[in-house]
């Protein structure tokens, strides 16, 4: 039986891959950078990998913040300031939000059966203002956030300090639900927790990283909760 349920923000509650094209065209512009699709794709991947970076520890939130810029206008061969870049992205990315299909809905349905708590790898600041935007905080018990916990998901201690401070927490209870396997999934298995992997574009599967559970849809995450 669930009792506790742990959800990631980003691509699995609230767009941020709209999110992200709206602030770094906006961001770019201001730069003086060309935003066309091309661009607006190779820094999404180079985003990706450098966050990947970080929950392997092999680089520091400062690093991957500015770093992915630097690559970004080095590949380009432009000039450009990636810290002055990156502060205008993360200052416009605050600003809006898009909804999951399906996300209002099912925190309305879950809200008052389980305990939710939100558990995310984004900027403090800016997730604060996303959460506010959106106008979801008061569904969760607690709101998780790398950057306050001295900690990122996928590591253990991220977990461990969400435990400590939820009030008669059990592993058995509980289940991480979201869309990075390297992230969300990994992070939970590292925990001992059970896992769902939301994968609405249907990634391929990694025989390393092994859910309990996927999900395509979020209003598919009800009725599987009763089956667990």
């Amino acid at each position: 039986m669930v009792k506790t349920i742990f959800l990631d923000l980003d691509d699995t509650l609230l767009d941020f891959t709209r999110a992200e094209a709206e602030a770094l065209r906006k961001a770019l512009a201001e730069m003086d950078v060309p935003a066309d699709n091309a661009v607006l794709a190779r820094y999404h991947t180079i985003n990706t990998a450098q966050w990947e970076l970080l929950e392997e520890k092999k680089l520091t939130r400062d690093q991957v913040l500015v770093g992915r810029f630097d690559i970004l206008f080095e590949e380009l061969g432009l000039r450009r300031c990636a810290r002055e870049t990156c502060e205008r992205y993360e200052e416009y990315l605050a600003e809006g939000h898009w909804f999951i299909p399906g996300a209002e809905e099912l925190l309305e349905e879950l809200f008052s059966g389980y305990d939710l708590y939100l558990a995310s790898n984004g900027t403090a600041a800016v997730q604060s203002r996303r959460l506010e935007s959106a106008g979801i905080a008061r569904y969760f018990r607690g709101i998780f956030v790398s950057e306050r916990m001295g900690a990122d998901k996928p590591s253990p201690a991220f977990f461990e300090r969400c435990f400590a401070v939820i009030p008669g927490f059990s592993k058995e209870t509980a289940l991480m639900v979201g869309d990075s396997l390297t992230s969300d999934i990994r992070g939970g298995i590292n925990a001992g927790l059970r896992t769902c992997w939301f994968n609405p574009h249907g990634k391929p599967a990694r025989p390393d990283i092994l859910p309990d559970c996927e999900i395509k849809a979020l209003a598919q995450l009800p009725p599987l909760l009763q089956t667990l």
